[in-house]
């Protein structure tokens, strides 16, 4: 399948500044690792290989960019207010964190979260996944989505721009409902709920994706940052594989798991399995939908074969 040529990497000279892993982890000199070793166990999701090295070199300078990005539009919020002889009615920061399924972004936002928390500017961050708008799987066999769950068309959008609309007009308490990767859809009468903090983490396939139609908001207009986590697909199906045999051995062994018939299979029958939700349903939407948004991105982080990040693109202001 070809990949779109608009990539960072070739946008990098005018629109971009890259950084390669060395020099990104300089920025971290003396700053101080707000996080324990157990922490970040509890952080890290099945198949990464986070560890207290990598959040000291690649996201505790990331953490401290978003802060200062937050810091910045508050002020700037609160400028604009007293220019305009009203009140300050600065709303929270949203970060949007995008990525193919596998390549790390949960993790991602998670450690963002607990790491960005620790800076003075920004003591309260709530992470949102849009799982919770993926359509109930009633819905999603009512319309013939099933096999498209995680694909545009799976979600509903315009309940994720509402959810993020009352968040930037300040309302405040903003719910999100949620959903189980144990039933493996939304549970009904349960929900998230946002009390106006500094900063909202928005995780997802599909958060950079255009409007679709020019009349219409995308979700990715109400951010102000965005995160793309890029790897080579090739690498990606391998983490995609491994999680599964994780995953087969833990979360799906359990009985009241959707996914429990998968927990007799054996390793050659889990690895085929895998791979053939990997090319048929998870690199169509990687290809399709999901890596055309990385030149969206204010910030790429790019990844290698180790799962590590080997360089930052930055898109310059």
């Amino acid at each position: 399948m070809p990949v779109d040529d608009a990539s960072p990497e070739t946008l990098a000279p005018t629109l971009y500044r890259a950084i390669g892993r060395a020099d990104w982890s300089r920025l971290a000199a003396g700053m101080e690792q707000p996080l324990t070793e157990a922490e970040v166990v509890q952080l890290r999701g099945i198949g990464d290989r986070l560890d207290l090295t990598e959040v000291r070199e690649v996201y505790l300078p990331l953490s401290r960019l978003l802060s200062l990005y937050a810091s910045a539009t508050k002020r700037l919020g609160a400028d604009e207010s007293a220019f305009l002889g009203e009140p300050d009615t600065t709303t929270p920061f949203v970060v949007g964190v995008a990525g193919s399924v596998a390549v790390g972004k949960s993790t991602i936002a998670r450690l963002l979260r607990e790491l960005m928390s620790r800076w003075p500017g920004t003591p309260r961050v709530e992470l949102i996944t849009t799982d919770g708008f993926l359509y109930p799987n009633a819905e999603l066999e009512r319309r013939g989505l099933m096999a498209r769950k995680g694909f545009p068309e799976s979600y509903d959008r315009r309940g994720l721009v509402d959810f993020l609309s009352a968040v930037k007009s300040g309302a405040e308490e903003v719910k999100a409902p949620f959903y189980s990767h144990m039933r493996y859809d939304i549970v009904p009468d349960a929900h998230i709920s946002v009390h106006r903090p500094d900063v909202v983490i928005v995780e997802g396939l599909n958060v950079l994706q255009p409007p679709p139609s020019p009349n219409d908001v995308a979700v990715s207009d109400l951010f102000d940052f965005s995160i793309y986590v890029d790897a080579e697909p090739d690498d990606i199906a391998q983490w995609y594989t491994d999680r599964f045999l994780a995953l087969r051995r833990g979360a799906f062994s359990n009985p009241s798991s959707f996914f429990n018939v998968f927990a007799s299979l054996s390793d050659a029958e889990a690895v085929e399995r895998a791979m053939g939700y990997w090319t048929e349903i998870n690199l169509p939407n990687l290809i399709e939908n999901v890596l055309p948004t990385r030149h969206r991105a204010s910030l790429v982080l790019r990844k290698d074969r180790s799962h590590a990040v080997e360089s930052v693109l930055l898109r310059k202001l």
